[in-house]
């Protein structure tokens, strides 16, 4: 077996992906105290210094990995909406998305709402937030101007949507709940957060 050298040039197709990549699987396996850049360097079989390419070190390697989270996340959701759907439906598919992507990623869920409320996290990291919260901003904004949900400050009426969603999907992410067990109770949950627990 040739053992590579540290000297070894830098020499990848796409570094910042591997990287990511390769940095994804340690954060789900072993956690955020795991991740070395030096370490990422020689499972991937480049020169230790190579990652300094793409991050300067390892807190730039974890602000990248909950921006590409957020993307994926905001994918997901968008491609989950459809604004044709009434609310109730539509809003059993968002959380379906939500749920099953914290349920796939929790090591990267938590560590993309450590970077969300983190003061020095970018600006695009900011946006792609808004960018997962504006798929339930776009479906309160509707159901309003169908006459299916109250009126009121739409953030408002999101917060408290995407705080139950948020419960679930972290009960499901931690283990507490199953996740298919959190998955197939979701139209329930979404009825009672549309309709209440009241007897009627």
């Amino acid at each position: 077996m040739v053992h590579m050298s540290e000297s070894r040039p830098y020499h990848h197709g796409d570094l910042r992906a591997a990287l990511l990549e390769a940095a994804e699987r340690t954060l789900r396996d072993r956690g955020a105290a795991a991740l070395s850049l030096r370490e990422l360097a020689r499972e991937i079989g480049v020169s230790h210094a190579a990652p300094g390419r793409h991050f300067k070190d390892k807190q730039a390697l974890l602000d990248a990995l909950a921006l590409t989270g957020y993307e994926r996340l905001a994918q997901a959701l968008e491609s989950a909406d459809d604004p044709a759907l009434a609310l109730e439906p539509r809003l059993c598919a968002l959380a379906k998305a939500y749920v099953g992507f914290a349920a796939e990623n929790a090591a990267l869920l938590e560590l993309m709402f450590m970077r969300k409320h983190d003061p020095e996290a970018s600006a695009q990291l900011a946006a792609e937030v808004d960018r997962s919260v504006g798929s339930f901003m776009r479906l309160v904004a509707d159901a309003q101007a169908r006459g299916e949900i109250v009126a009121g400050d739409p953030e408002r009426i999101t917060l408290v949507a995407a705080a139950s969603m948020h419960g679930l999907a972290s009960f499901a992410a931690n283990g507490s709940i199953p996740a298919d067990q959190a998955l197939a109770g979701l139209d329930e949950h979404v009825h009672h957060l549309l309709h209440g627990l009241k007897p009627r």
